[in-house]
């Protein structure tokens, strides 16, 4: 973080690096890359968060001529983070329906009781994070990237209808028909797996 009151500011950076300066683009990387490698590290694997992180970074400077400076360097770059992640889920997209059997008893006692409307409770009922984690990857799996995103973004993380739709570039009223389908299809999805294991 920067606290020395001589130290360019983004907007000065960013005129460098459109004037020819390009190696100026390596201080904007060193001041935001904590901040983006921990937004893609909240959206994808572990072991892809390097990745993104630099696709993230990429994308921001092959669009730098496009940055406003309305919102802020730093919000500018989150979008584009957010968006990276997103089309990491669009790539690798493919519906795999895993069967409930391949659950272990652990994780089918734990959907039996975790059933519920609300998907911030099916995470969180009974406090058994490490059966809940697993089944709700599990459950996420099923969704589309656009599902998964909005679902991470407004139930997971927390963010207003608004703040989601600014880094996805969304309008805020598909954010929020988006984001009740999605939750709609999230408890579809625990509740089929319900039905096939008490059928089991």
């Amino acid at each position: 973080m920067q606290h020395q009151t001589d130290a360019p500011i983004d907007t000065e950076i960013i005129r460098q690096v459109l004037s020819g300066d390009v190696n100026a683009f390596e201080t904007l990387i060193a001041r935001y890359q904590s901040h983006v490698f921990a937004i893609v590290r909240r959206h994808v694997p572990r072991d892809m968060a390097d990745d993104m992180a630099q696709d993230a970074f990429i994308r921001a400077y092959q669009g730098l001529s496009g940055f406003t400076g309305k919102s802020g360097f730093k919000s500018w770059l989150s979008g584009i983070a957010i968006r990276t992640c997103y089309d990491f889920w669009r790539k690798a997209y493919r519906m795999k329906e895993v069967p409930v059997s391949q659950l272990t008893d652990a994780h089918r006692e734990w959907l039996e009781n975790a059933i519920s409307d609300d998907a911030a409770a099916i995470f969180d009922k009974n406090g058994r994070q490490s059966e809940a984690l697993e089944i709700l990857d599990w459950a996420m799996g099923q969704l589309s990237a656009e599902d998964r995103m909005i679902v991470n973004l407004i139930y997971f993380e927390g963010l207003s209808h608004k703040e989601a739709g600014a880094l996805l570039e969304w309008s805020i009223p598909n954010v929020k028909i988006r984001s009740w389908r999605a939750r709609k299809k999230l408890h579809k999805i625990f509740m089929e797996a319900q039905e096939k294991n008490r059928g089991a």
